[in-house]
């Protein structure tokens, strides 16, 4: 569901859309399109643009540029109230001084409908969200579950074609809440209308969802089915948010085997690419506990949980941890084998590129008989030294390796980056960073916040400077 779908069950097309508050850009070129009677969750963490959709779909906001297309129609100026579009909020904005039934027949009188018509209508709707017999009841005097009803029973008493729902059971707590769930899944169905569904909440999208869309940073990860967001994620980042996972870094030689945590294991995939650094994936749940020597590594046991259908286990593999469920319980300081299936290994491409970390320059400075080269990088100089020679002005290949860049708090270092993501890799913390003059990876021990900005200090003594090939001879 990216950007392409036959036009007679596309109900909604959103191209190229972009959206900036600030100067600060929430959404990057978004394209997607949903498909009629379609129950679809947009997932992902605070700040990824999820709800900034929403709004542009309802008609709250205007996109700085792109499409918004439903049916055949081009939307983007068109009115929130001229739109065959509802929305339900997390908080339900009900009219407190207004009974149950009249609450669902606001929008009904607004349109100044005949009172048997407004009346059969309404019955209807409070009968499909189970609220019937409740007319005359006070909207303060329901629960959470039973008010969400309610805004859900207006939101579609004008049988809208499109429900957007903005997190609505985030207020509720956890068991009305997965009763809910189920409730909202029935609901859709009977309604027979498309729902666009936004949340954090992983296990909220895995249950609901027809088709699941998991953002970051203002753009789509992947699109798919709960099994093939779960079972076949499209990156670290996917595999990391949803659900549990040991995401553990591999060096891929050969098509259908990858090497981790100094072991051989065998798997389906191919090669992905001509580079043969990847990330692994494997679910905790199929990971098999045999005999020590019986599996692909050996490990020992840290923690152990009962937890109702399993027990949640950590094992320290050589340093990397790794988080198994099993029926099968292990006492803490044994040593077990772990066996994985070949087709319960999931390789993937690294999220980033080979040039990450890598920077064409210019020299500012040359001092040829030490070897020792002023470089600009963000705003900052640097001496950088370098068996080759160099004059001044020539363009030079910058890399920086993970291990030459530590990260420090905002405004102590050498200059200021964003954390765009962070991903525990079983023995390190992989982060990706945004600065002005291009991505940098960097692995920690120690966790950060992603979505804040941090300082960047370089070590110049481990980074290497190369002659750049003409083609690559412009300051980036």
């Amino acid at each position: 569901m990216a950007d392409k779908g036959s036009c007679s069950d596309v109900l909604l097309r959103l191209t190229e859309l972009c959206k900036s508050y600030d100067n600060e850009s929430i959404l990057k070129n978004v394209n997607l399109y949903i498909k009629d009677k379609a129950f679809v969750t947009l997932l992902g963490p605070s700040g990824c643009g999820k709800t900034t959709i929403l709004r542009l779909i309802g008609g709250f906001e205007s996109p700085d540029s792109g499409d918004i297309i439903f049916g055949d129609t081009r939307i983007n100026d068109v009115p929130p109230h001229k739109r065959e579009i509802n929305t339900v909020f997390q908080r339900y904005a009900l009219f407190p001084h207004l009974n149950v039934f009249e609450n669902v027949a606001f929008g009904l009188r607004i349109k100044k409908l005949p009172e048997d018509e407004i009346t059969q209508k309404v019955k209807k709707m409070l009968a499909m969200v189970d609220l019937k017999g409740y007319e005359k009841r006070p909207v303060s005097k329901l629960s959470g579950g039973q008010q969400q009803r309610v805004a859900i029973a207006r939101a579609l008493v004008n049988m809208p074609r499109l429900l957007l729902l903005d997190e609505p059971l985030g207020a509720l707590d956890l068991k009305l809440r997965k009763d809910m769930q189920l409730e909202l899944k029935n609901i859709q169905k009977q309604a027979n209308i498309t729902f666009l569904y936004v949340t954090h909440d992983q296990e909220e999208a895995l249950t609901m969802s027809d088709v699941i869309v998991v953002m970051k940073s203002g753009t789509i990860q992947q699109i798919g089915t709960p099994e093939d967001i779960y079972n076949e994620p499209a990156n670290a980042f996917v595999a990391d948010f949803v659900g549990e996972a040991n995401i553990v870094d591999g060096v891929m030689e050969n098509d259908f085997s990858v090497t981790l945590c100094g072991a051989e294991l065998k798997c389906v995939d191919k090669k992905p690419s001509d580079r043969n650094i990847v990330d692994v994936v494997v679910r905790p749940e199929d990971v098999e506990i045999v005999p020590a020597g019986e599996g692909f590594v050996d490990g020992v046991v840290e923690s152990s949980l009962f937890k109702g259908v399993h027990y949640e286990m950590t094992v320290n593999v050589g340093g990397a941890i790794w988080l198994i469920h099993s029926t099968v319980s292990a006492t803490v300081g044994d040593t077990i084998g772990m066996r994985v299936a070949p087709d319960n290994v999931h390789i993937m491409e690294k999220m980033y590129s080979s040039a990450i970390n890598t920077f064409v320059c210019r020299i500012e400075s040359a001092d040829s008989e030490n070897s020792l080269y002023g470089i600009k990088l963000e705003g900052c100089s640097y001496q950088f030294s370098s068996p080759l020679v160099f004059n001044e002005g020539d363009s030079v290949k910058l890399s920086i390796p993970a291990e030459a860049i530590e990260v420090v708090a905002a405004d102590e270092g050498d200059f200021d980056a964003y954390l765009d993501s962070i991903i525990w890799k079983a023995d390190h913390y992989e982060l990706i960073l945004e600065g002005d003059e291009g991505r940098f990876l960097t692995n920690k021990t120690n966790d950060e916040q992603a979505g804040t900005d941090v300082g960047l200090k370089l070590n110049v003594e481990k980074c290497i400077i190369e002659p750049c090939p003409e083609s690559e001879g412009e300051d980036k």
